[in-house]
């Protein structure tokens, strides 16, 4: 498993003003909070917090919080981003216990999708869960959680009942029933194209030609026809008179 250490300094200032002043200068404000002690308000360098955040085991992991020469134990809680950039405008870690259990979301990797039978015979796989909450010790805690569809054939699925979950790591929510147990991923049918029905064609050249003739047509009919008529109200009217 890899190691992160995650170096922070301690937040003498807080609140929104306080903050803005921070990330100009290249911080992040976070917060340590858990394990019933006070929560602790730190300060991140902005570039390498970006770059552990770029490692998808960061984000699963027993993190070394090390502030002032003091390391606690914890995992990444929550982020937040500015709604326009997407940038990182703080962070949330949760001290952990060596003896308390915890509960994480972790990676779905799917393996062996170019080997599968419905991949091979032309079906479409579809991924519809990318991570999975599960309850362990935090020495149990997996980086990731492999999903092998080796075996799948088109119309075939994986269940969560189905996924062999590494020693001392459970799902965090029990499958009370067959509703609660969904599909993590499944294999179907590659729409085909009819070929008994043609796609219309678009009027092109001399098509474009008749139409618009056609329409020219329709509409010298149409005004010749409204002339005879105004002739013959005017020919009954002088006979009326």
């Amino acid at each position: 498993m890899n190691e992160f250490e995650v170096v922070a300094e301690l937040r003498k200032e807080t609140g929104t003003g306080p903050s803005r002043r921070y990330r100009k200068q290249g911080k992040i404000p976070a917060v340590l909070y858990g394990a019933d002690k006070e929560a602790t308000a730190l300060l991140l360098d902005a570039n390498e917090i970006g770059k552990q955040l770029g490692q998808e085991a960061f984000f699963s992991h027993i993190l070394n919080v090390k502030v002032d020469g003091e390391e606690t134990q914890a995992v990444l809680r929550s982020l937040q981003r500015d709604p326009a950039s997407s940038k990182i405008t703080h962070v949330d870690f949760f001290r952990v216990s060596a003896t308390e259990e915890i509960q994480m979301n972790v990676p779905l990797h799917f393996i062996n999708e170019d080997k599968c039978p419905g991949k091979k015979a032309g079906g479409i796989v579809s991924n519809l869960m990318v991570d999975l909450e599960v309850s362990c010790l935090p020495k149990d805690l997996p980086e990731y959680i492999d999903v092998d569809i080796i075996n799948l054939n088109i119309g075939d699925s994986l269940h969560l009942s189905e996924i062999r979950l590494p020693p001392g790591v459970a799902l965090a929510t029990a499958i009370e029933d067959a509703a609660h147990d969904h599909v993590i991923v499944s294999i179907s049918q590659a729409h085909e194209l009819d070929l008994g029905e043609e796609p219309e064609e678009e009027l092109e050249g001399e098509g474009l030609e008749a139409v618009a003739e056609e329409g020219v047509e329709g509409e010298e009919k149409a005004e010749s026809e409204e002339a005879e008529e105004q002739e013959k109200d005017k020919g009954q009217d002088k006979d009326e008179s």
